[in-house]
């Protein structure tokens, strides 16, 4: 824990006391800082001064709750990444962290004053301090933690982080009595595992202890008074064991420097809780540390510890071949001391406990004396070894910190709903994977999206920290573009699930409309009922065709599976062995019709069809079309135009595949179509001609120019759309009277 710096009521006697005002002068000064930045040159130290004038002014008539003046606070948290040797840049960011915020100086003004680094530390200092962790659950816990970890692309700005909240708990007895819970809880769950997987492990330590202070104070003064009592009448022991451990290993010959260690707090109250025991039954409060050259010499003390004491079985721990994930390397054991008190021993080499101490700020400070082949394969964590990879090839803070500017976790990204519970999806989700991680359903009648209140498009990729709401409607139904960008495998799988069940149910009334028009050509008016009268006939109908269900055939036949003359052929067939006769009159009238691929029974189009009839895209037929459908295999009704070469081509090939469709008298959406414009390659052309078929009413879907050499005159190609084949007439002459216009023409289908 921190030490606490003596009140005005405790200065000795004889001095005169400073005047609070003279206190708080002194901390809001720069002199508080200036101490701890001996490690900087002379110009970075100038940059840190400039900024906290700027802070200064900044903040200038605002109070913390202690009634200092609010500048103590980012000189304390600079004070603090100081400690830790941050560079010049994170020292102006610790001092400036609060000016977007609170004081309202915005981030261009930053960029203008101390350049674009500090400006973004600054930023995402600002958007971490905006996140509000609401929930208790320990996997939201968890998500949070990589959230804030994700967010900070610059682990300087999750240094600064810790640094400000390190300060905030040491003065929160100052903040109003209702916080201390809810802060407290906060720090425990979110920071100080941060702490810990950064391998800050005397910030870890420090705010663990703050946090049980102010969220059990009771439970924290019994154990507080119970330590200080263990703690007297142990001190002789204590000193004993130093004395012959000294002595040990300077009859080895082995330079050793021994700290004593004592267990914190929270760490024995954890203890209690998680093993049910009483503060008596705690053996191992306090311990030893061994600062020992190399790594060979930590092996040998260890052996030189069991000979001395006697070792507790399961209680040896080999973080040095098996190190923490943070990095954290030493080797712990637990031995049986003087008196039967277990007395808990931890060695390590200096720069393990570099690492150990101030973790990641201060890698790029140390150098390790051992060889770096031998020491950096054992440290924890690839992100962790390639730091110490990088200060093993540079001595160079700048370049460091350039180097750390990592994503933490770059495959994943974390967001709020609007009820604060965190989701992680993968990088380059977008709304509508969202909606579907949080219920299909939802996904499913996704029409419309908001992130941070600001309406957005479903497409929009999600960034660390967005709060996504979704807006949804009964009639909205899975587009399928929305394949083109989703990127989860359950929002791919659910929107694909729809569109082929929605395809069945389309196809299926399609195919019932093909056997319909089909028997017509058989002289029978209409499809025999689904009832029981008639399933004896539809089940020889199924066997015949092998399929399943009447469902199952109709949906093979709009889906061109089964061609709807044969199936109507044989069912006439079965109708006639039970007695049943064409009507004479019908079948004479479809087959001597006047044109042969027309008749009363054609399918009607209106646009609703969706994905049971497609229009080809080498004519692009539009109502007032003459038109013909094919029946391709397993890809639904294709409709061409008459003039068609491609649909021409296909019905000589394979004519029985043709069917009757027609128009509906009120078609229920526009249809796209082609033209080319030939214009004059006069300035702001392209505007003009778009803005007449914009007001012409019709849509631009597609345009595209001619790759060629500039000319006198290039063709614009666009894909409009219109209502019919007069709208098109009068977009046509619209553009044919716009200036530098020289023709206008439909699309001529393909030969």
């Amino acid at each position: 824990m921190s030490a606490v710096a003596k009140s005005p009521s405790e200065a000795p006697k004889g001095i005169p006391r400073p005047s609070p005002a003279a206190l708080n002068a002194a901390a809001a000064s720069f002199a508080a800082l200036t101490a701890r930045l001996d490690y900087l040159s002379a110009e970075d130290t100038d940059l840190v001064r400039r900024a906290y004038r700027f802070a200064d002014e900044a903040h200038l008539g605002q109070l913390r709750n202690s009634g200092e003046p609010y500048i103590t606070h980012p000189i304390a948290v600079a004070a603090q990444c100081a400690e830790w040797k941050l560079d010049a840049q994170a020292l102006m960011a610790a001092l400036l962290h609060d000016a977007i915020e609170d004081c309202g100086v915005t981030k261009s003004e930053l960029i203008e004053r101390f350049g674009a680094p500090v400006a973004e530390l600054v930023d995402g200092l600002t958007k971490l301090d905006k996140l509000q962790f609401n929930t208790r659950e320990e996997n939201q816990a968890e998500s949070f933690r990589k959230m804030l970890l994700a967010m900070a692309r610059d682990v300087r700005v999750i240094l600064v982080k810790l640094a400000d909240r390190t300060h905030n708990m040491r003065t929160l007895a100052d903040a109003p009595r209702e916080k201390w819970a809810r802060i407290s809880g906060e720090t425990l769950e979110i920071y100080a595992p941060i702490a810990y997987r950064l391998g800050l492990n005397q910030t870890y330590r420090e705010l663990q202890e703050l946090s049980f202070r102010h969220m059990k104070p009771w439970r924290y003064s019994i154990l507080s008074k119970a330590v200080s009592k263990a703690r007297g009448r142990r001190r002789d022991l204590i000193q004993k064991v130093q004395k012959e451990v000294e002595t040990a290993f300077g009859e080895a010959s082995m330079s050793v420097r021994l700290a004593g260690r004592e267990k914190t707090l929270y760490s024995i109250y954890r203890k209690m809780e998680d093993k049910h025991l009483s503060f008596a039954q705690v053996t191992d409060i306090y311990g030893f540390r061994l600062i020992l050259p190399n790594v060979i010499s930590c092996y040998t003390g260890l052996g030189i510890l069991h000979q001395m004491y006697k070792p507790l079985p399961g209680k040896f721990k080999d973080h040095i071949a098996i190190a923490k994930l943070n990095g954290y390397q030493s080797l712990h054991t637990t031995l049986v001391g003087p008196a039967n008190v277990n007395v808990e021993f931890q060695l390590r080499t200096e720069a393990m406990n570099v690492v150990a101490e101030s973790g990641v700020a201060a890698h790029w400070l140390y150098k390790a004396a051992e060889p770096s082949t031998a020491s950096s394969d054992r440290l924890g964590t690839k992100w962790l070894q390639s730091l110490l990879d990088i200060q093993d090839e540079t001595r160079d803070a700048a370049e460091f910190w350039d180097h750390v500017k990592v994503d933490l976790f770059p495959d994943a990204v974390y967001v709020f709903t609007p009820k604060s519970q965190i989701m992680a999806l993968p990088r380059g989700a977008t709304v509508v994977d969202f909606a579907y991680a949080i219920h299909s359903n939802i996904g499913d009648h996704t029409s419309a999206a908001r992130i941070n209140g600001d309406q957005v498009p479903l497409r929009t990729e999600l960034k660390n920290g967005d709060v996504v709401e979704v807006i949804t409607a009964p009639v909205s139904t899975p587009n399928p573009a929305w394949l083109g960008f989703v990127r989860t495998g359950r929002a791919r799988s659910k929107i694909r699930h729809y569109l082929k069940t929605l395809a069945h149910v389309e196809s299926e009334g399609l195919g019932e409309k093909l056997l319909a028009q089909a028997l017509r050509a058989e002289g029978l008016g209409k499809l025999p009922a689904d009832d029981a009268e008639h399933q004896t006939l539809w089940d020889k109908l199924l066997r015949f065709t092998g399929s399943r269900t009447r469902a199952e055939l109709l949906t093979d036949i709009g889906l061109g599976k089964r061609v709807a003359s044969i199936v109507a052929k044989r069912l006439m067939a079965l109708l006639a062995e039970r007695g049943e006769k064409p009507d004479a009159l019908m079948l004479s009238r479809e087959r001597f019709t006047a044109h042969e691929t027309v008749s009363q029974g054609a399918v009607l189009l209106d646009g609703s069809e969706n994905s049971s009839v497609r229009f080809a895209l080498c004519c692009r037929p539009i109502p007032g079309d003459g038109i013909v459908g094919y029946l391709g295999h397993g890809e639904g009704l294709v409709v061409h135009t008459e003039p068609c070469g491609v649909g021409q081509r296909l019905r000589y090939k394979d004519s029985e595949r043709f069917f009757a469709v027609e128009w509906a008298d009120d078609p229920v959406r526009s249809f796209e179509t082609g033209v080319v414009i030939t214009v004059r390659n006069d300035k702001g052309v392209l505007a003009r001609v778009a803005s007449t078929l914009a007001d012409a009413e019709a849509d631009i879907k597609h345009v595209e120019m001619a790759d060629e050499t500039p000319q006198d005159s290039t063709d614009l190609r666009f894909v409009i759309s219109v209502r019919d084949l007069a709208h098109l007439e009068v977009a046509l002459r619209a553009v044919k009277r716009t200036p530098s216009v020289l023709s206008a023409a439909r699309t001529v289908p393909i030969a």
